[in-house]
């Protein structure tokens, strides 16, 4: 996955963060064996990282084998943020004499 970076708002201040930044994403299982021979791999790369996936499962996947929805299931709330109006009936209009 390649994240760009966003320019600097400073560029006098010469920052050595590149372009771009890439991230090898290990998954647990596989850590011990593939880790360290991807870090080792990408040693001279200073744009890779290789990070190790610390997720304990996948949200996303929690709901999607059953095929429906159960009411004992906590979904997400969705409210409504915008600024609630003022309670009453507005005033008439003035009349223009």
């Amino acid at each position: 996955m390649t994240i760009p970076c966003p320019s600097l708002a400073y560029s006098r201040t010469r920052s050595k963060i590149g372009a771009t930044m890439i991230y090898c994403v290990v998954p647990r299982p596989l850590a011990d064996e593939l880790y360290p021979k991807l870090v080792e791999h990408y040693s001279d790369d200073e744009n890779v990282s290789v990070i190790v996936d610390r997720r304990e499962f996948d949200r996303r996947a929690r709901y999607a084998g059953s095929g429906r929805e159960s009411a004992d299931v906590q979904r997400r709330i969705i409210r409504d943020r915008r600024r609630a109006r003022v309670p009453g009936d507005l005033l008439p209009l003035a009349t223009a004499s």
